[in-house]
């Protein structure tokens, strides 16, 4: 209460030396010279240096950044010179060194705090991110919401898992959670993760430190022309500055990552961060409205009289379907037709559904293909079409999409229906109440006996060199629990998970059209902070994992309890395949990895290691029933995809 604040004794300096101690959170130089202590601000007044970090030198203390010389007990320049470090009074007692500190300047709300404070107001309320110099104003102001129970604050180990968290937390839950970076290399390292929400239509707010106005442009330390930098990525960019309105500019930002879904940046100059501000949050009301398109009625007419008439229709479900799967259901239903999903929407119709018919396209099944070569129709509700889905163009088909620009991106489509997709099943659904087309239930049926059986001849290949793929998702599918989120990484293992696992309404998440390797640890972060009540697994191969291999780290700090299947084939083993489907040599695709369960351990998780195809089932339960962080390490055939 006095001022006074003790300083442990292994702090205190000998003769002739300076060093840094922190007291009431507050640095101070400490320094002991002709046997008396001083004590002093540890911030030189020219480039705000830590002159606990300088060296004592003829008497006087030497600034370590500029080479500028202070008296080390007061502070005070060489005579001529006016401009001295703050001295604090300083006492040894009985009991040991004390220092006497000021009283704290009151604490004042900053633009920073406008900032954070109007993020979660418009329910933001996670950010993954890492601390640095350029940010800390905007960092102080988000302890302080964590410490009043208003924001989850993730610290990563890499900016690019940061971006990769949040584009996995919005294509969950549709929301945007925040990155956060510094100037210069901490904003462009999150502009792969970036790339991935934008792509795949994820909301993200991206917050960027940088460096102060006075020295932008000017060639300084970390400076990067952020806006330019993430022009082509956002959807919306803009610099606050010290006369910016910082509530509305935060408000426009989360606006448009939700009615773009993309991602939406914002950079903080370093001074500006930290300005006083009277402002209040900006209101979210009134600032969205629902996206809920009606289907034109006479598109809607003439559709349904084409869905009529056809009698082997099939439905192929995207990932633009999530929020419409009970339509999509009852739709089907009522014409008993096949439901095949891409594979971003994997997930969405229960593969034991009589109607679910697993994944289309290159990560697909025989169940799949085969429905859509016998459908006379195909009615497509938020697919993209792009060249890895697998949709047959040549077929008559009814795209049901409420983005105009997805309307007939790849080709022209027979029937285009501008709408939401809930909006427009439910009025086909009714219109085409009545119809009798082919009931191929028990198609479906025989398709899929006919690839269980393959698959379990698959899961019984055993050529001596590690565990098929087969077997690891057979395995996985037994395993899985029925509110459980996956992430997959983009390599062999995701087209083997797309094939092979079958899915009870489990979502998968993936780096869909950007396809970047490392996605599947970062995205695990992410599921779970969209919802830590939902078990969270993470399939990956161990080139992927390697890119991110840190971030477990980050798992086991933060008690993030996720069930990593990571597959080690040594290498990487799609573009081995790709060289050879080339008529490439192999080459420089090998990868030298870590016994990855031992890894697993020496960071605070758990790893489990299975060799054999038997060891598999008491593995996952192991898995599955370990408190915190798992990883289970399956050493696998690369040849048995």
């Amino acid at each position: 209460m006095d001022g006074w604040h003790r300083v442990d004794a292994p702090e205190v300096p000998e003769e002739g030396r300076v060093g840094s101690v922190v007291l009431d959170g507050r640095p101070v130089a400490l320094t002991r010279c002709g046997g008396r202590l001083g004590a002093l601000e540890n911030r030189c007044p020219h480039q705000g240096g830590p002159v606990g970090e300088g060296s004592i030198e003829n008497g006087w203390l030497r600034c370590p950044w500029h080479g500028y010389d202070y008296d080390p007990l007061t502070g005070r320049p060489p005579e001529g010179f006016t401009d001295a470090v703050t001295a604090y009074d300083v006492e040894e007692r009985n009991d040991g060194v004390y220092v006497r500190l000021p009283v704290r300047e009151p604490v004042v709300r900053t633009v920073a705090d406008v900032v954070v404070e109007t993020l979660v107001m418009h329910g933001v309320d996670t950010v993954f991110g890492m601390v640095g110099h350029s940010n800390l104003g905007l960092a102080e102001a988000m302890r302080k919401a964590e410490e009043r129970g208003q924001l989850r604050y993730i610290g990563i180990r890499h900016e690019g898992a940061a971006a990769f968290a949040a584009s996995a937390y919005g294509k969950l839950t549709g929301r945007p959670a925040a990155c956060f970076a510094i100037a210069g290399p901490g904003s462009t390292n999150l502009i792969t993760g970036l790339y991935d929400a934008k792509l795949d239509g994820s909301p993200v707010i991206a917050l960027s430190g940088q460096v102060p106005s006075a020295v932008l442009g000017r060639g300084a330390f970390q400076d990067v022309d952020l806006q330019a930098v993430f022009r082509d990525v956002s959807v919306w960019n803009a610099t606050v500055a010290a006369g910016s309105d910082h509530g509305e500019l935060t408000a426009l930002a989360v606006k448009h990552a939700l009615d773009a879904r993309g991602v939406a940046h914002l950079v903080f100059p370093d001074e500006v961060q930290v300005l006083p501000s009277d402002q209040g949050p900006a209101l979210p009301i009134g600032r969205s409205a629902a996206r809920c398109t009606r289907p034109d009625e006479q598109v809607l007419a003439d559709t349904a009289r084409t869905i009529r008439a056809a009698r082997r229709p099939v439905v192929i479900a995207g990932a633009g379907a999530r929020d419409a799967y009970r339509e999509v259901l009852a739709f089907a239903e009522a014409l008993n037709a096949p439901v095949l999903t891409t594979f971003r929407a994997k997930g969405l119709v229960p593969d034991t559904h009589p109607l679910g018919s697993g994944v289309l396209g290159r990560s697909g099944t025989p169940v799949a293909s085969w429905l859509m070569n016998e459908a006379d129709l195909l009615v497509v509700v938020g697919a993209s079409f792009s060249n890895h889905t697998g949709i047959a163009s040549y077929k008559e088909i009814v795209q049901i999409d409420d983005e105009p620009s997805a309307i007939g991106r790849f080709h022209a489509v027979t029937h285009p229906v501008l709408a939401d997709a809930a909006l427009a099943l439910t009025a086909l659904t009714e219109a085409v109440a009545g119809a009798t087309p082919v009931d191929q239930r028990p198609d479906v049926a025989a398709r899929w006996a006919l690839w269980r059986a393959e698959k379990d001849r698959r899961v019984a290949d055993d050529r001596g060199r590690g565990v098929s793929a087969a077997a690891v998702f057979a395995a996985l599918s037994e395993a899985l629990p029925g509110d459980a989120v996956v992430t997959v990484d983009v390599g062999n293992h995701a087209y083997s998970l797309g094939r092979y696992l079958e899915s009870h309404g489990q979502p998968v998440l993936m780096s869909g059209y950007l396809g970047s390797i490392g996605f599947g640890y970062p995205a695990a972060l992410g599921a779970w902070a969209a919802d830590p009540t939902r078990p969270v697994v993470a399939v990956t191969g161990d080139g992927g994992f390697g890119q991110y291999a840190m971030e477990i780290t980050t798992a086991v700090k933060h008690a993030i309890p996720i069930k990593h299947v990571l597959l080690d084939n040594h290498g990487l083993g799609k573009i081995a395949k790709e060289q050879v489907a080339g008529d490439f040599p192999v080459w420089h695709t090998s990868l030298h990895n870590p016994d990855w369960a031992a890894y697993a351990d020496l960071c605070g998780a758990t790893g489990i290691k299975v060799t054999s195809r038997d060891q598999l089932p008491d593995a996952m339960t192991r898995m599955f029933t370990t408190p915190g962080p798992v990883l289970l390490h399956v050493e696998q055939d690369a040849a048995l995809l």
